[in-house]
């Protein structure tokens, strides 16, 4: 693979999987460097500014100030990141460390996903997402973001959090900056509540990047 050190990520294989598997009640992982290191570099300078192509700025109830980019040139650096994170040999390898039991599928579309980019203040309350494919009706069964923000301060806020809301309480699981090159996955269900509930705290020109894409399947248990 061009982007993905997918050498690593096989070697690593059981130690993520049995993190993640371990995970309850809905299962997680986060660790770094998901793309090889040169290549998170290159990625780095391609990602775009808000001034530059179209976005999609659409504020929701549970969200401020965030950015979103689904739209690449055929054969640009962005065109061929999604192009891998959607390939068969990444699926091949998300689909045994989750051990979801239909077969997982990538969505070229990137409904929801692709580039994301929030501003000063802006914020994304714990919440669950969508279930359902708008387009092609599929499960949504699986998040992978990966963060692009060298030199992240604790004090910018922005930190994904992962809640336990099953049973009434609420639990904190899991709470990590978005640094840079670093990658969460998390399995998507009624129950696997999460945000950045907390307004970023940025100077002007630093802003909270992120690359997402989401899997699914035809049916679901």
């Amino acid at each position: 693979m061009e982007f993905i050190d997918i050498k690593r990520l096989s070697q690593e294989q059981k130690e993520i999987k049995a993190d993640y598997q371990s995970k309850k009640p809905f299962r997680y992982v986060m660790f770094e460097n998901f793309f090889l290191p040169e290549q998170a570099e290159v990625i780095h300078r391609a990602y775009p500014t808000i001034q530059d192509g179209k976005w999609d700025g659409t504020t929701y109830l549970d969200q401020k100030n965030k950015f979103q980019k689904t739209s690449f040139e055929p054969g640009s650096i962005m065109d061929r990141v999604f192009h891998e994170m959607n390939s068969e040999e990444f699926l091949n390898w998300l689909q045994d460390i989750t051990e979801i039991e239909d077969k997982l599928l990538g969505d070229a579309d990137l409904f929801g996903g692709g580039l994301h980019q929030s501003t000063n203040g802006a914020y994304l309350n714990v919440h669950v997402d969508y279930n359902i494919h708008p387009k092609t009706k599929f499960h949504r069964r699986l998040n992978v973001l990966v963060y692009m923000n060298k030199d992240w301060k604790d004090e910018y806020e922005g930190h994904i959090e992962l809640w336990d809301l099953s049973q009434g309480d609420k639990v904190l699981m899991g709470r990590f900056a978005p640094s840079f090159n670093r990658c969460v996955i998390f399995e998507t269900n009624e129950i696997s509540f999460h945000g950045h509930p907390k307004p970023l705290n940025t100077p002007k020109d630093v802003n909270r990047k992120s690359i997402a894409t989401y899997y699914y399947t035809k049916t679901r248990p």
